[in-house]
């Protein structure tokens, strides 16, 4: 099946049960954010300690309709084994937003991987499938975006305090918010319906 054709069909499969949804997914953070331009007042003479575009962290998060769930800080290389590990620790302590629910990631090669199948088995949990590449499609795109201004608007200054402001400002995240997300799910993929349908794009969400 092409990824229109499968996109639409996961779309038209998904619309009635999205309320009981975790989603989940890795987002990257600039330690300068959104790729802005920073204007600094310095003395003559004195000597930058940080240069533009200083690096960034990478986040694991998840949310429902019931709000956010657990952040984490990624470590090291991303692959199958690390995923494991972060859903270890941080899925089921979010587990509290919904007594049933279903688990809802890309089909990306880490999160597919057999060392994660094997994990979500033995937890008994529902997996939502999901098409690659298609980050307009998961409404934890729009947390993630929230989270980016926040930390932006707090100017830090290096790692450790990325990762505090990060961790701040994700709890800041309010209810409503997720609430609003999931309400406004399905009109979104009912417009993924009559796009791809249509012609294949992506839509204005």
């Amino acid at each position: 099946m092409g990824e229109p054709s499968r996109r639409t069909t996961i779309c038209l499969y998904n619309v009635p049960q999205l309320t009981v949804h975790v989603r989940s997914n890795e987002n990257k953070i600039e330690l300068f954010g959104l790729n802005a331009k920073r204007h600094v007042c310095r003395k003559p003479g004195t000597i930058p300690t940080v240069k533009h575009g200083g690096g960034s962290i990478m986040l694991w998060g998840c949310f429902s309709a019931a709000g956010i769930g657990r952040l984490d800080r990624i470590e090291g290389k991303m692959n199958g084994a690390k995923y494991r590990e972060i859903l270890d620790g941080n899925l089921l302590q979010s587990l509290r937003l919904e007594q049933k629910l279903t688990f809802q990631y890309d089909n990306d090669p880490k999160h597919t991987a057999k060392t994660t199948q094997e994990w979500l088995l033995d937890k008994s949990l529902n997996v939502l499938e999901w098409p690659t590449q298609r980050p307009d499609l998961n409404p934890i795109e729009h947390l993630w975006r929230d989270l980016k201004i926040a930390v932006q608007r707090r100017s830090p200054s290096n790692f450790t305090e990325i990762e505090r402001i990060c961790r701040e400002e994700w709890e800041k995240l309010p209810k409503y918010r997720c609430a609003k997300l999931v309400a406004s799910y399905p009109r979104k993929l009912e417009a993924v319906i009559t796009v791809v349908a249509a012609k294949g794009d992506s839509t204005k969400y």
